[in-house]
């Protein structure tokens, strides 16, 4: 073989391991990426979506998605927001595989995952919030409102769960179980209306300050005496008037939206 022969073998060579570096970089991209928390939760979101539509006639439940509305200490973000004549369902949906252990009280749920053990957040506290910014955004009686939470994923309770807290077709259930008409036709329109010209447009900058806010809190709040119903911070108050008048008590700072106490022993 000639010496030019040679080198195009070598360039042939070359040539055929950088195409098939090229080839994988974007399937590593790809893998990366469906590995994040983000991915995960747009993806566990989109079959929640995906359900509501299948299950839920359109013409009865308005479906608002991936809603960030202003608070008076920030945002909060809403993964889905249902709107009918049967109440409102604010909707927080979790994408996570393995054994998941809580409560209704406790303030972190434990997320076992084969031998590792993950805290977050009780979905419950969380969702307490976005119900409390539209009661009061909205001006409706809280039985109005439904805090709904639905995991998705090779999920299992591993403790009982209060029946707001369920899997896919069985947060549909929850959903249609509500059935007494609380909101006329007009009522509703308001209300999807007024979400649509409140909440801050979607996209990576909302979202990015959002995280912002969110990471602002938990420095904030880190080590702080934390609300049992609402996840806001508590703070020390003595009663004016009624049983705890004259009397030392943990309040919640976001009174009286959340009308949180603890009594000091």
């Amino acid at each position: 073989m000639t010496a030019n022969g040679v080198e195009m073998d070598i360039y042939r060579m070359f040539g055929q391991v950088f195409g098939a570096v090229w080839f994988l970089i974007p399937m590593l991209i790809v893998l990366v990426i469906v590995r994040t928390p983000w991915f995960k939760g747009v993806f566990g979101e989109w079959q929640v979506n995906l359900l509501f539509r299948l299950f839920l006639p359109k013409d009865r439940y308005h479906l608002l998605k991936d809603v960030t509305l202003p608070t008076e200490d920030g945002t909060t973000q809403i993964d889905q927001i249902l709107v009918s004549r049967y109440g409102v369902f604010v909707i927080e949906t979790k994408n996570m595989k393995g054994w998941i252990f809580g409560s209704a009280g406790q303030r972190q749920w434990t997320h076992k995952l084969y031998k590792k053990s993950f805290k977050f957040q009780n979905p419950l506290h969380q969702n307490y919030k976005h119900l409390k910014t539209l009661e009061s955004a909205l001006e409706l009686k809280p039985d109005a409102l439904f805090s709904v939470i639905i995991f998705i994923g090779d999920s299992h309770f591993k403790t009982p769960m209060p029946e707001n807290v369920t899997y896919a077709r069985g947060g549909i259930r929850f959903i249609q179980s509500k059935n007494e008409v609380l909101l006329s036709e007009k009522q509703v329109r308001d209300i999807v209306c007024f979400i649509e010209q409140r909440r801050l447009q979607p996209g990576f900058d909302t979202t990015r300050r959002h995280v912002v806010h969110i990471k602002e809190l938990e420095e904030r709040r880190a080590g702080e005496k934390i609300c049992p119903q609402c996840g806001s911070g508590m703070e020390l108050r003595e009663g004016r008037k009624g049983k705890y008048a004259g009397r030392r008590f943990w309040g919640c700072s976001s009174y009286p939206r959340c009308r949180a106490v603890e009594k000091i022993d």
